[in-house]
C-alpha cells in the first residue's frame, strides 16, 4: 500500500515546466492615427503639387509666347523693301501674324503688341485698333520719306494668359486628371494594407484565441489535480501561479488584438468613404468640361460679334474722314486768315453735339474777324518756352487752341472740352 510520501511525490508528466507563451507582437495604438496623419499629407501635397505645377506651367508657356512672338513682330518690323507704304505694311503683317495664330484664334492667348515710330513716339499700331486703309499708291519718293521718318521701328510687347481661356483650362483640366489619378491609386494601397492587415490581425487572434483555449483546459486539468492534493506543496502553489499571471498576461493581449480589429474595419470604412468621394469628383470634372465647352461656344459668338463691331468701327472712320475734308473745304474758303490743322478738324468732328459744334465755329469767326476785341482766356502754362499758346473758351466747357501762324494770321492746333484738356496739353508740349 503507497505511502502518503509517494501519492504526494509528483510524477514525470507533473514535473515538466510550464509552457511559455507565443511570442505576440504588440500592436501599437498610435498606429492608425499615424497612418491618417500620413494619408492627409499626402493628399495636401498632391493639390499643393497640382497648384503650383499649373501655375508654373502658365508661367513658362507665357515666356515661351512672348519669346515666339516677339521673334514675329520684330519680322514685321523689318522693313528691306520699299515697293509699299511702311505704316500700312507693318500694320497688316503684325496683325496678320497675331490674328492667323492657333494660340490667339483657338487658345485664347491675349497678345498685345503696340509698334512705335523711329522718334519713339509716333503710334504705328496698337492692339483693338483696324490696320488703316490701303493708301493711293505713293510714289518713291513718298516711301522712302516715310520710310527716313518712321524706321527703324521699335516694338512693345505683351504676352498674357488668361485663366478662362481654352489654353490655361486644358492644362488645368490635365492637371486635375493627373492628380485624381494618383490619389485614387494611393487609396487603392492604403486599402489593400489595410486589408493585409485586417488580415494577419485576424489571424493572430486566431491563434491566440487556440492558445488560450489551450492553456484554459491545461490549467482546468491542473487545477483538477491540485484539488486532488494537499495545497501545502510550494512547487504547485509556484505552477498555479503561474499559470494564472499567464493568463492574465494573455487575456489583456486578447483585448488589445481586438481593439486593433475595430480599427482596422473603421480604416476600411474611410477606404471606402475616400473611393466614393474620387467617383464625386470625377462627376465634378466631367461637369467642369461641360461647362468649358458652353464657354468656348460663347467665346466663339463674341469673336463674331467682335469682327462686326471692328468693321462697323472702319465704316464710322471713313465717314469721319470724309466730313473731316469737307470741313476742311469750308473753313478754307470762310476763314481766309486762320490756319487750321488736321488734328483741330478731327477734333471739330468728334463733337456730337450740334450746339458744341456752332459755338466753335462762332469763336472762329470771331478770331478771323475781330481778332483784336476777342477775349482771350488765359496762355497755356506748362509749355516749352519757345511756344506761345492761347487758350479760348467756347459753349461753357469748350476749349480752343491757338497761337500765331506762319502763313496767316493764326493757326488753331487743337479743340477739346475741359475732360480733355490734359490730353490736349500733352500734345501741345509735343509741338
Amino acid at each position: 500500500m503507497p505511502t502518503r510520501s509517494d501519492t504526494l511525490e509528483p510524477r514525470p508528466s507533473d514535473a515538466r515546466p510550464p509552457v511559455a507563451p507565443p511570442d505576440l507582437a504588440d500592436v501599437p495604438d498610435a498606429q492608425g492615427v499615424l497612418e491618417r496623419l500620413y494619408s492627409f499629407r499626402f493628399t495636401f501635397g498632391a493639390i499643393a503639387t497640382f497648384i503650383l505645377l499649373y501655375i508654373f506651367t502658365i508661367r513658362a508657356l507665357e515666356g515661351y509666347l512672348h519669346d515666339y512672338f516677339s521673334e514675329l513682330t520684330a519680322r514685321a518690323i523689318h522693313i528691306e523693301e520699299l515697293d509699299h507704304p511702311i505704316a500700312h505694311r507693318i500694320q497688316f503683317l503684325v496683325d496678320g501674324y497675331i490674328r492667323n495664330s492657333l494660340w490667339t484664334s483657338i487658345g485664347g492667348v491675349d497678345v498685345s503688341p503696340m509698334i512705335l515710330g523711329r522718334d519713339g513716339t509716333t503710334l504705328i499700331y496698337v492692339v483693338g485698333r483696324a490696320p488703316e486703309p490701303v493708301p493711293k499708291r505713293p510714289s518713291t519718293e513718298e516711301i522712302v520719306a516715310e520710310a527716313e521718318r518712321l524706321l527703324p521701328a521699335s516694338a512693345i510687347l505683351s504676352v498674357a494668359i488668361p485663366h478662362n481661356s481654352v489654353l490655361a483650362n486644358s492644362i488645368l483640366i490635365f492637371y486635375a486628371t493627373l492628380t485624381l489619378q494618383v490619389l485614387w491609386l494611393r487609396n487603392l494601397q492604403n486599402a489593400r494594407r489595410q486589408r493585409h492587415l485586417l488580415e494577419l490581425a485576424l489571424e493572430q487572434r486566431e491563434r491566440s484565441e487556440s492558445r488560450s483555449l489551450s492553456i484554459a483546459s491545461e490549467l482546468d486539468e491542473m487545477r483538477q489535480r491540485f484539488l486532488a492534493i494537499e495545497p501545502s506543496e510550494p512547487d504547485q502553489v509556484n505552477e498555479v501561479s503561474q499559470l494564472r499571471e499567464e493568463r492574465k498576461s494573455l487575456e489583456s493581449k486578447l483585448a488589445a488584438l481586438e481593439t486593433r480589429e475595430i480599427e482596422l474595419r473603421d480604416s476600411v470604412t474611410r477606404a471606402s468613404e475616400l473611393g466614393q468621394e474620387i467617383a464625386a469628383l470625377e462627376d465634378l470634372l466631367e461637369e467642369a468640361s461641360d461647362d468649358l465647352a458652353s464657354r468656348d461656344a460663347e467665346i466663339g459668338k463674341l469673336q463674331k460679334n467682335l469682327k462686326r463691331a471692328a468693321k462697323g468701327a472702319a465704316a464710322e472712320k471713313g465717314g469721319r474722314a470724309r466730313e473731316s475734308e469737307v470741313i476742311a473745304r469750308r473753313f478754307a474758303t470762310l476763314y481766309p486768315h486762320l490756319e487750321i490743322d488736321e488734328r483741330a478738324l478731327q477734333d471739330i468732328v468728334g463733337l456730337r453735339d450740334e450746339t458744341m459744334k456752332l459755338k466753335c465755329e462762332e469763336k472762329l469767326k470771331r478770331l478771323n474777324d475781330e481778332a483784336d476785341n476777342l477775349a482771350v482766356r488765359r496762355k497755356v502754362g506748362g509749355l516749352p518756352p519757345h511756344l506761345t499758346i492761347f487758350e479760348m473758351g467756347f459753349a461753357g466747357k469748350g476749349r480752343l487752341y491757338y497761337t500765331k501762324g506762319n502763313q496767316r494770321r493764326f493757326r488753331v492746333l487743337n479743340v477739346g472740352a475741359k475732360n480733355t484738356q490734359n490730353a490736349a496739353i500733352e500734345y501741345l508740349r509735343k509741338l
